[in-house]
C-alpha cells in the first residue's frame, strides 16, 4: 500500500474514533436519563442501572456509528483541503476520486460492524433487556426491598418495612405499609405475605393476617378493618416498553415470518449498515471545500443529512409496516436514488484527480 494511502487511513480513522468517542457520550447522557427517569416511575429495577444502560448503548450503536462515521470523514476530509494538503495531492496525481480506496479501508469493518450490530447484537440486547427486568421483577430483592429497612415505593406509592424475606425474594413476614392519597391516610400490617402475578404484567402483594388503617386525619375519620387476606398492586412493570414482537426476533426469524411488520423490521435492520456506506461515499464531495472556509460549517450540514436520511427511514418503515408501501419495494427506494445521487457527486468531484500535463 503506498504511504500515501497509509496517511490518509491513520487521519480517517483518528477523526472516526474522535467523533464516535464523542457522540457515544453525548448519547449516554440521554440514554442514563431516560433509565433514571424509569427507575424514579418504578418501571425499572435499580439495581439493573449498569446492566440496562450497557445493553442500552448497545442498541443505539447503529445510529451513532454511520454518523460517526460521515462527520469523521468530513472533518479529516476537510481539513485535507483547509490545509492545502489536496493541492499537494493532486500535483502528484492522487485527487478525490483516489481518495475512495482510503475510505473504504475505514468504512467497510465499520459498515460489518454496524451490519452485526443491527442483526444480531440489538435483538440479543432487546431480548436481554426485557428477560432481566421480568426475572428483577419477580424479586422484592432485587427491586430494592431489603429486610429490616424502610424503604419508599417509587413513585411516590408509599413506605415499605418487612422483618425477614426469603432467598429468592418472593415471600416475606411482617410487613409495615404507610401510604398517603391526598387526604386519606392508609396504614396496613400483615404478618407474613408474597409477591404474585395476576396474569403477564399485574404485579401484587399478597398479605395475610393483618389489620389495615385508612382514614382522614383532618376530619379525624379512621377506619380499623382485620383481614386473612389483602391483595395490593405494585407499580407497574417495565418489560414491556412499547416495542412490537417482531423487534425482539432474531433475523433468521423475520426472514420465515409472512407479514408487513416483519417486513418492515427486517428492513429497518438492513438501513443502518446501508446508510452508513452511502454516506462514506457522499463525505467525499460534501468535503470540499477552500482554505478560507469555516471547518464546522460542514459537520453542520452533515448532521442535516443524517437526520433528513433516518427520518426517511423512519418514516419509510412506519409505511411499510402498514401496508401503504409494496412489500416488494421495502426501502429501497430510498437507498437507491441516495446511492446514485453519491456516485454521481464522486464522478463529477474528480476534476482534481487529473495528472498534470507535461511540458514539452
Amino acid at each position: 500500500m503506498p504511504r500515501i494511502e497509509r496517511y490518509l487511513i491513520r487521519e480517517f480513522a483518528r477523526a472516526f474514533a474522535a467523533a464516535t468517542v464523542v457522540l457515544t457520550l453525548v448519547g449516554l447522557g440521554g440514554i442514563a436519563a431516560d433509565l433514571l427517569a424509569e427507575i424514579a416511575r418504578g418501571r425499572t429495577p435499580a439495581a439493573l442501572l449498569l446492566s440496562q444502560l450497557g445493553l442500552r448503548i448497545v442498541h443505539y450503536q447503529p445510529v451513532l456509528l454511520p454518523l460517526s462515521l460521515f462527520i469523521g470523514l468530513m472533518l479529516a476530509i476537510s481539513r485535507l483541503y483547509r490545509d492545502s494538503e489536496m493541492a499537494v495531492l493532486n500535483a502528484v496525481g492522487f485527487g478525490p476520486r483516489q481518495l475512495l480506496r482510503p475510505v473504504a479501508t475505514i468504512a467497510l469493518p465499520v459498515v460489518l460492524v454496524i451490519g452485526l450490530c443491527s442483526m444480531w447484537a440489538v435483538p440479543t440486547a432487546l431480548r436481554t433487556s426485557r428477560a432481566m427486568v421480568e426475572s428483577a421483577n419477580r424479586s422484592l430483592l432485587v427491586a430494592g426491598l431489603e429486610p429490616g429497612r424502610f424503604v419508599e415505593l417509587p413513585g411516590a406509592q408509599g413506605v415499605l418495612y418487612v422483618t425477614d424475606m426469603s432467598a429468592d425474594g418472593s415471600h416475606f413476614q411482617r410487613l409495615f405499609l404507610h401510604r398517603e392519597n391526598e387526604d386519606r391516610l392508609d396504614v396496613i400490617t400483615a404478618s407474613s405475605g408474597e409477591l404474585f402475578f395476576d396474569g403477564l404484567e399485574e404485579r401484587y402483594l399478597r398479605l395475610l393476617d393483618g389489620f389495615r388503617v385508612e382514614g382522614s386525619p383532618d376530619a379525624l375519620d379512621f377506619r380499623l378493618m382485620r383481614f386473612e387476606r389483602n391483595d395490593i398492586r405494585v407499580p407497574p412493570r417495565g418489560a414491556n416498553d412499547g416495542r412490537r414482537p417482531e423487534a425482539l426476533l432474531p433475523t433468521a426469524a423475520l426472514l420465515a415470518m409472512p407479514g408487513p411488520f416483519a417486513w418492515a423490521e427486517l428492513h429497518w435492520r438492513l438501513g443502518p449498515p446501508l446508510l452508513a456506506a452511502v454516506l462514506a461515499v457522499l463525505a467525499i464531495p460534501l468535503a470540499r471545500s477552500s482554505p478560507r472556509a469555516p471547518r464546522y460549517g460542514l459537520v453542520l450540514l452533515a448532521l442535516l443529512g443524517y437526520l433528513l436520511y433516518m427520518n426517511l427511514l423512519i418514516l419509510g418503515q412506519s409505511w411499510l409496516g402498514n401496508g401503504q408501501t409494496a412489500a416488494p419495494l421495502g426501502l429501497w427506494w430510498l437507498h437507491a436514488p441516495a446511492a446514485f445521487v453519491a456516485a454521481m457527486l464522486l464522478a463529477r468531484d474528480g476534476s482534481l484527480g487529473r495528472k498534470p500535463r507535461r511540458r514539452r
